[in-house]
């Protein structure tokens, strides 16, 4: 049986190493090479993974993930965060740069195994995003 204390601890360090300071030299650490990702924008696996956040830090340099809540059981952790910054970088799921501000709420869970991440889902508040990013006049 997995620990849950360990998982969430493990997830914490995910985010504040990646999400938060856009490292993505230590993934081997956090997640199996064979990554699940429920999220239709994102490539599968490991490699997939860095080539999705590798764009959204081009696109978005001071991205932050802020966590709100953070549940974990069994082998599963679930998070309630906030996700911000600007998009002045490159083009991002179709959009030039804009200089906007975005802000918005995302709950991920993640399925955990033998340590690792191993899968992952998520809800976002993409009408939010896509108003922010200015899809929607």
């Amino acid at each position: 049986m997995s620990d849950p204390k360990k998982n969430k601890e493990l997830v914490q360090a995910f985010c504040a190493e990646v999400f938060n300071k856009h490292d993505l030299t230590g993934l081997d650490r956090f997640m199996r090479d064979y990554y699940i990702q429920h999220n239709a924008d994102c490539p599968q696996g490991k490699d997939g993974f860095k080539e999705f956040f590798a764009a959204i830090f081009n696109a978005i340099p001071d991205f932050r993930y802020s966590i709100k809540q953070i549940i974990a059981e069994d082998n599963y952790v679930w998070m309630y965060c906030r996700t911000s910054g600007t998009h002045t970088g490159g083009t991002w799921l179709g959009v030039k740069a804009s200089g906007n501000r975005l802000d918005f709420d995302v709950v991920d869970m993640f399925r955990m195994q033998d340590g690792n991440i191993a899968e992952h889902w998520d809800v976002a508040d993409t009408h939010s995003l896509f108003s922010q990013l200015g899809r929607f006049q």
